[in-house]
């Protein structure tokens, strides 16, 4: 018996259910009785789900070897088995301290587009069709105007630091970084442009956050593009104050983006309606 159970049970207190003492009710076990198990994959993923949700309600209540002497600190052992979504993405628990740039390379099978902040990983929505025509468009007009001197580059992360692995939808990266062919990143100072596409489920990430660790790189210019009305984008660009490590916005461009830096560039935006 846990030390929680003990204190519960002399208290006369109700303890959590599924414990040594108090099995949990049929709907609750980790596995059905046999005789209620079934082979097809809607009650095999089902059994599954309800595995994990007993064990992450019994690591969160019972005992470990780091609690005092007096009782259960309800803290999860410490443990490097992973945590399971579903029956498709396995993640191992994040160390003390968060996962580490190295991380997003060592674990297997995750998602594509996992990105690394402030030590999280975090894992992307699917993609809606605004968004990626968004880029498509952006992608082929930059492709057809940017100096020999630059790339554009996409789903690939910026390395920065061991707690920071963003992956901007879109960059402009000088041609020198060519030569890492096999690299899954690339450092900050070869890129000149970041382009973020605001998604519904990552507004905050996108509008706040991702913008703070790109000025706090030094990276010199930033595009954040939303939908303003049914399928048209309006593009905000943003230059970095390199003294305060902020982005300054420049302009709201509506229609047509036209800017001289990084580079001279001239894009009609209503040329997207053309993928509609």
């Amino acid at each position: 018996m846990s030390p929680l159970t003990r204190s519960l049970t002399a208290l006369g207190l109700p303890t959590f259910k599924g414990d040594e003492d108090h099995p949990a009710p049929p709907s609750e076990r980790p596995y059905p009785p046999e005789g209620e198990r079934s082979t097809s994959p809607d009650r095999g993923d089902e059994r599954i789900r309800r595995k994990h949700r007993y064990e992450a309600r019994r690591l969160a209540t019972v005992g470990d070897e780091n609690d005092p002497t007096n009782g259960d600190d309800m803290s999860v052992p410490v443990t490097d088995d992973p945590v399971v979504f579903g029956t498709r993405v396995s993640i191992p628990l994040p160390p003390q301290g968060g996962f580490t740039a190295e991380d997003l390379d060592r674990i297997p099978d995750l998602p594509p587009h996992t990105e690394l902040i402030d030590g999280s990983l975090v894992l992307v929505s699917p993609q809606q069709r605004f968004h990626m025509f968004v880029l498509k468009l952006l992608e082929q007009r930059l492709d057809a105007q940017i100096p020999q001197e630059l790339r554009t580059y996409r789903e690939m992360t910026v390395r920065i630091g061991e707690r920071q692995r963003p992956e901007p939808d879109l960059m402009l990266v000088r041609a020198e970084e060519r030569k890492a062919l096999h690299n899954t990143w690339v450092e900050p100072h070869v890129v000149e442009l970041v382009v973020e596409v605001v998604s519904p489920e990552s507004e905050v990430r996108d509008i706040e956050r991702k913008p703070q660790i790109y000025a706090e790189a030094g990276i010199p210019h930033f595009w954040l593009v939303e939908e303003e009305s049914e399928g048209e984008p309006v593009v905000h660009t943003y230059e970095l104050d390199p003294l305060n490590k902020v982005y300054a916005n420049l302009r709201s461009h509506r229609g047509r983006l036209g800017v001289t830096a990084p580079c001279a560039l001239d894009i009609d935006l209503t040329r997207i309606r053309r993928y509609y």
